[in-house]
Order: C-alpha cells, then structure tokens, then sequence
C-alpha cells in the first residue's frame, strides 16, 4: 500500500455502519466495489464491500450481521453517480444475495476501454495513469475467513481507493472525444442486469471443455459423474472444481474404473479422496454403463435472451457482425460497445431496411441511430437483395446437434 495512505475505516457494527452512510450524505459520487468466497463455497456469500468517497476509504463487513438495507438504497439513489470497475459481477452479485438494484453508475473500465485501452484491467489502468502498481496476488484469496489480514485489507481498499480521480480523467476525456454516451448507453444496460437464479441440470454436462470429445459410453458415464460431483459440492458448500476437477472428471469417464486401485491410478484422484467419495464415484461409473449411451449431444443450455435464428437469420447476423467488427475496429473500441448482443439480435430477426423500422429496434439508442444507420440498412438491404436472388451461402452446419 503506497505510504501516504491513511488506513482505510473497516466497518463491522452498527454504529459504524450508521457514520458511514452519514458520512455519504452528502457525497455525489462514490466508488464501490465487491469480494464474494466463489473460489471458497457453493452457495457464494458476499463477504465485503468497499467504498470511497471524499477523501476517505471504508470497508464493510457483511459477515458481520449487519442490516445493509441504508447501503442498498444508496446504491439505488440515481441521483448519486456510483464508480464501479468492471460492474457487471458486482451488480450481479448484490442482486442475487441482497437483491440490491444500482442505478447511476459509471463503469470506469467501460470507459477506459471506450476510450481506446487494450488493457483496461483496473491494475493496468491504475499503472499507466497514476504509476501506482496495484497487487493483485488476494484477488483469490478466501474473503470469508475472518480476521481479514493486512494484504487483504490493503488489497480491498485500493480496488476503490483511486476510483473518483480515474473518474474525474475518463469522463473528461470521454466528453472531449464525444465518446461519453457509449459509456452511458452501456452503463444503462448493466443496470438493467438481473440475477439468473438457475439449478444445475443433468444436461449442463455439455458445458465442459471435453465433453463432446467423448464416446457414447464416456458420456454416459460422465454425465452420472457430473450430477454426483455437484451433488457433493453442494452439501460440502465447496466449489465444484475442489470436489474434482474437470480433467480428473473427463479421465475417470475415460478410464471407467472398476475398483479403488483403478481409481486413485487416475491423475488428480488421490487416496484421500477415493476413501471420501471412491463409492460413490465408482457407483456412478456403474449407472453409466448402465445407461443408454448418448449418441447425440444435448444442446448447450441457451443463454439468458438468446434467440432462435434460421439459416438465412443467422447469415444476416454473420454480415452485421462483420460490419460491427469494421466500425469497432475503426473506432478502437471492443465491439459490444458498437452494438450490443441482444440488439445485433433484433436486428437480424426484425430485418430493418428503413429508417423507420431501424428506429423500431428494442434498445437502440439515439447516438447508435446518427452514427450507424447508413451502414446498418445498407447491410440489411445488400442481404434482402442476395436473399431474393437466391444467392445466400448453402445451409451451414450446425455444430452441437
């Protein structure tokens, strides 16, 4: 921690959390940021929360049973501009376990990366515009372990300590080079963002990197693995990956083992824990070979939004995305910040080749339709043309059915 810092006020009480929120009063803007146990548990808990304001830094413990409904409405107040980088899981994170809302944020690393940076990591961009070198060696500590120690601490606070200066730089910049209301469109959308709360399913196998490189049989069997690895983790309150992890996973169902010595033979299955699980485990290898085997994959879940597209869509949504890669490239800036995902989407489901019917697209902002409507109906209209002729590229093949 650089030495001029005065330590940071590490809230853990009422009476603390109560001259907190008196000392926010009156603060227009404050930065804010998360640690949650992810790499630590199952069920993720939110285990601080950093903020700064007016010179001063706090952390608050949310394990300390405090009430932080006064936090939440703070955070809800649109009228006070909350710093955040990279917001999307904090937002997330306080939804699903609080169900906080944040209105009147700035992403600072959404305005960094608007602004041109190919690292707008906080750590590089807290080095390359204040020459300080943050350490992010607790970045996966285990947050819920309490005392919290001194790099833990010196870690939290800087993670929000510089916020408000940053801020004070990005936006000038971004008004100066007229790129302030991409990093507001943007802001708007992760506000919007809400917790998915979903089970894990059976299916959900599909999702590891592996799986489909399987036999059958294989699949069978990892399938009985996967269900039983979440199973344990979730009474264990452990990450799945510290159950097992996925290699030892994809090579148990490789291997197939039939006893303990077949077992612990396998890389990442240790004695340990074939004497914790090692029934188990070789119970699920059975009931996969009993099985029927899976000859066709399960499709990969849908993402949250995700919409069905025909071949002749999903051309359309190729071309666009193309062009959205010309015009990013063009600006230096990531893609998604052009036109986001879900708006891509509509617009090759909807097909706007008029202003009219360009303006009707759900989410497109007034900046994205000055800048971007000439080459969006071009797109839209060069693709209806080669449609009618008949000229589309042939029927693709569609991977994971």
């Amino acid at each position: 921690m650089p030495n001029h810092l005065r330590p940071p006020t590490v809230v853990t009480d009422a009476a603390g959390l109560d001259e907190l929120m008196g000392s926010l009063e009156n603060e227009r803007v404050i930065a804010v940021d998360t640690e949650a146990d992810a790499f630590f548990s199952y069920h993720q808990k939110l285990c601080l929360v950093q903020i700064t304001a007016g010179g001063r830094d706090w952390l608050v413990d949310p394990l300390a049973d405090l009430d932080l409904s006064p936090m939440g409405e703070m955070l809800a107040d649109p009228e006070r501009i909350k710093l955040l980088h990279d917001a999307e899981f904090d937002i997330l994170l306080l939804g699903a376990l609080h169900e906080f809302r944040l209105e009147g944020l700035f992403d600072t690393r959404v305005a960094a990366a608007v602004l041109g940076s190919n690292s707008p990591g906080l750590a590089n961009v807290i080095s390359a515009r204040f020459d300080v070198q943050l350490d992010k060696s607790m970045q996966r500590s285990d947050w819920s372990k309490r005392p919290l120690s001194d790099k833990q601490i010196d870690y939290a606070r800087l993670d929000t300590h510089y916020l408000p200066e940053l801020y004070e730089q990005l936006y000038a910049e971004c008004v100066e080079r007229d790129r302030l209301m991409i990093v507001e469109s943007e802001c708007r959308r992760l506000e919007k963002l809400r917790p998915v709360q979903a089970e894990v399913q059976p299916n959900d196998f599909v999702k590891v990197k592996g799986a489909r490189e399987l036999s059958p049989v294989q699949r069978a069997v990892f399938k009985e693995l996967f269900v039983l690895r979440d199973s344990l983790a979730r009474e264990s309150d452990k990450p799945t990956f510290r159950v097992i992890n996925n290699q030892a996973l994809l090579d148990v169902a490789h291997r197939r083992p039939k006893d303990y010595r077949a077992l612990t033979a396998i890389k990442g299955f240790t004695p340990r824990m074939a004497t914790r699980m090692g029934d188990m485990v070789l119970d699920a290898v059975v009931r996969g070979l009993e099985a029927d085997p899976i000859e066709k994959m399960p499709r990969a879940p849908r993402k949250a939004g995700a919409l069905d597209m025909d071949d002749a869509t999903q051309e359309l949504h190729e071309r666009l995305k193309r062009w959205r890669k010309k015009v990013s490239d063009s600006l230096g800036i990531e893609s998604a910040y052009v036109l986001n995902r879900h708006i891509l989407g509509r617009l090759a489901l909807d097909r706007p080749n008029t202003q009219a019917k360009l303006e009707s697209i759900e989410g497109i902002q007034d900046w994205q339709l000055e800048r971007f409507s000439d080459g969006l109906i071009e797109t839209v209209t060069r693709f209806l043309k080669d449609e009618k002729a008949g000229t589309l590229p042939t029927k693709r093949k569609n991977r994971g059915r």
